[in-house]
């Protein structure tokens, strides 16, 4: 979430848990990993659980309805049982079976919502109507090794680790096609008597080649200050790590400098004065130009101030940002263009990327379709946006991106780009689109990756590559000057768009 003073975006969870950190992803500040404790870990767990589940909560009815039993999970790696006193939740791979720590009702944020699926001894367990929905299969029992409480070895957290991405990693082909090879390969390291220490480094460095924005490695609380992962930087953040190396300060500090750097430019500079911020400081708005609106969304998430202990729900987090909207988009009446700018939008919640995208459709659109890996038999989930009765904008729209713009930004970017009256401006996404599908190891670390594909209505995957713009526009410019790139890109897109001179046709 960001700060209104430093800028400095922390997660908002758009995980998939064990009893998943649900549909909001991560708002990224950086591409830094780990060193959460297992209890911030678990914090942002249930902050994630809260926040996927706008309303409808299920009842002891809807839970009951023919749910009762064990349930195996088409992809995911899921063990769901479910019973009169509650639900209990483990993780099963080629390398062995888990329990999770998660609640029943961390679980019934996830789960509590049932559906019949093509059969009886299949079901849809969802955590709201139109949210994702997970396929499972009833079992006669659950598997005996299940609930077996013992020490795991070095080796057998490795083969732990591994499976997990073998059997659930979406990305390997664009990614690391070798990764699970040169997996194998390390796997003649691990020694019975390997410290934690060494098995995390090996694990930490495997991870590196990925480069992924939503493949994460953190440690419990007893190593959390001292084990730690992170990812390369890349594109505007590399630009970033050189200037701090350059000036010898803390890359934290200057990415802190960039982000108000950032904020100030589109108050002063795009908006020469006159914008207005609003959502906890997550939304600014105002006229570029006669008659060319700018509205600027930093995350998908954040516009209620919350804590580790009482994160916001989703329900709350739309009702902070939906009165903000409707006074922009009121004030927009008057605009005959719109530039929508998430250049630095660092995530959150697809269902408010879904909701701030339905502002700019006059029909229902199909967005796009989502699936997870190793779900066999199960369709692709098609989201569709509809039409709002709340104050919209139906006119040409400039939505302007970057290497920045990541994961329910992303999401965000590719159901706008099912719309007819939408062009996308600027450099080309992260490519980081799926949930993350938080795994516990059995030692108390836990794993973070991706395992989902989002397509657009034509079958197109811009996972790892990124959604490229349609109209080319360079935002943060080069490390000759990131501070006031971006004010003067958006400085100059306005004046292009200004009326009469160039009335956009997209």
């Amino acid at each position: 979430m960001m700060s209104p003073v430093g800028g400095q975006a922390t997660p908002t969870p758009r995980e998939v848990y064990s009893a998943r950190s649900a549909s909001p992803r991560p708002a990224r500040a950086d591409v830094s990993g780990g060193g959460a404790s297992r209890g911030k870990v678990i914090s942002l767990v249930l902050v994630g659980l809260l926040a996927a589940c706008a309303a409808p909560r299920a009842t002891s009815k809807d839970l009951a309805s023919g749910g009762y039993g064990v349930w195996r999970s088409r992809g995911y790696g899921w063990l769901l049982t479910v019973t009169p006193e509650g639900m209990r939740l483990h993780h099963e791979t080629a390398a062995g079976c888990y329990p999770d720590p998660s609640s029943t009702a961390e679980l019934k944020e996830l789960f509590g919502t049932q559906e019949p699926g093509p059969s009886a001894d299949v079901r849809d367990f969802l955590s709201a109507p139109g949210e994702t929905r997970y396929r499972f299969d009833r079992l006669a029992t659950l598997p005996a090794d299940c609930d077996v409480h013992r020490a795991w070895s070095a080796l057998e957290l490795f083969d732990v680790f591994r499976a997990t991405f073998a059997e659930h990693y979406a990305s390997f082909p664009q990614r690391d096609p070798d990764w699970l090879a040169r997996m194998d390969a390390q796997r003649s390291r691990v020694t019975p008597d390997m410290d934690g220490r060494a098995l995390f480094t090996l694990f930490a460095d495997a991870l590196r080649s990925l480069n992924d924005a939503h493949v994460e490695l953190l440690a419990d609380d007893a190593a959390s200050g001292t084990l730690t992962y992170e990812a390369r930087p890349t594109g505007t953040f590399a630009m970033l790590e050189q200037a701090a190396l350059a000036t010898g300060r803390p890359k934290r500090e200057v990415q802190r400098e960039w982000m108000r750097a950032y904020r100030d430019g589109i108050l002063q500079t795009v908006l020469r004065g006159e914008g207005h911020v609003g959502a906890n400081q997550r939304v600014l708005w105002g006229f570029a130009a006669p008659r060319v609106a700018y509205l600027n969304v930093l995350t998908m998430g954040g516009f209620v101030t919350g804590t580790e202990e009482a994160a916001p729900t989703l329900a709350q987090e739309l009702a902070a940002l939906e009165p903000v909207l409707d006074e922009a988009l009121t004030a927009f009446s008057t605009a005959d263009v719109l530039i929508l700018d998430v250049s630095n939008n660092r995530g959150g919640h697809d269902a408010v990327a879904r909701a701030l995208a339905e502002r700019f459709t006059a029909q229902p659109r199909r967005a796009y379709t989502k699936w997870a890996t190793g779900a066999k038999d199960v369709p692709p989930q098609t989201f569709t946006l509809q039409p709002t009765s709340r104050p919209s904008f139906h006119g040409p729209v400039y939505v302007v991106t970057s290497d920045v713009t990541v994961s329910a930004g992303e999401v965000l970017t590719l159901a706008l780009r099912a719309l007819p009256n939408v062009v996308q401006v600027g450099t080309a996404t992260r490519g980081a689109f799926s949930d993350m599908l938080v795994k516990p190891l059995p030692n108390g670390w836990t794993v973070h990756l991706s395992n989902e594909h989002y397509t657009d209505m034509k079958g197109q995957d811009f996972e790892a590559r990124g959604l490229p713009p349609q109209r080319p526009l360079d935002v943060f410019g080069d490390d000759q000057a990131p501070w006031h790139a971006h004010a003067r890109a958006i400085r100059a897109l306005a004046d292009s768009l200004r009326p009469p001179e160039a009335k956009p046709t997209p």
